[in-house]
């Protein structure tokens, strides 16, 4: 590793630990009317995009990560929705079938994950997790690398990243590895990040 990507390593973690202090408080004093609202209806962008895709990825909320789950009963209950599955503690990612209701079981990183006998699936819209984001597409992630990787094994498929609106900086530093997003959404706004949406 270079002194530049070890650098960039070092800033994104320091980041992270900030982000992930700001997401932390801000879910947790978010009054009764907000947790019930917030990312519980898809925006009309959305909605239009979401008819026009055969399969969406999801994610099953973790910590104070934003729960979009509820924004997606429609498409669950149509077998249309998939969410991220790890097999075992290494660095590939697939997602399989899921419906509202089935059952989730802890995956090898701690999160919950559709059963090992449900169907692969390759999503063609991926709404993905934050720790945090900018304007631009820029993606702080767990730190793992699992989106990005599945993200350049499927260029084609949209990717949408979700979170909280503190969770924005002004520019996330970038390695190679990185892969850009087409849009953020937070509790606030849905954000474009580029000409694919």
């Amino acid at each position: 590793m270079t002194d530049l990507s070890a650098d960039l390593v070092q800033q994104k973690q320091k980041l992270r630990e900030k982000l992930r202090f700001r997401r932390k408080h801000f879910a947790a004093n978010l009054d009764a009317m907000a947790q019930l609202t917030a990312f519980r209806a898809l925006p009309a962008p959305l909605t239009e995009l979401l008819a026009e895709h055969a399969i969406v990825g999801a994610y099953v909320a973790w910590g104070d990560e934003p729960d979009v789950l509820p924004m997606f009963a429609g498409l669950a209950a149509a077998g249309a929705l998939a969410l991220p599955h790890h097999a075992a503690r290494i660095d590939t990612m697939e997602f399989r079938r899921w419906q509202i209701g089935e059952a989730l079981v802890k995956g090898r990183w701690g999160t919950q994950q559709p059963t090992s006998d449900a169907s692969t699936a390759a999503p063609d819209l991926i709404f993905c997790p934050l720790v945090g984001f900018d304007r631009q597409g820029g993606r702080i992630g767990q730190g793992g690398g699992h989106y990005d990787r599945y993200f350049a094994a499927h260029p084609d498929a949209l990717r949408i990243g979700v979170g909280w609106s503190v969770q924005e900086i002004d520019d996330v530093p970038r390695e190679s590895t990185d892969v850009a997003l087409d849009a953020i959404l937070t509790e606030q706004e849905f954000i474009l990040c580029g000409d694919r949406l």
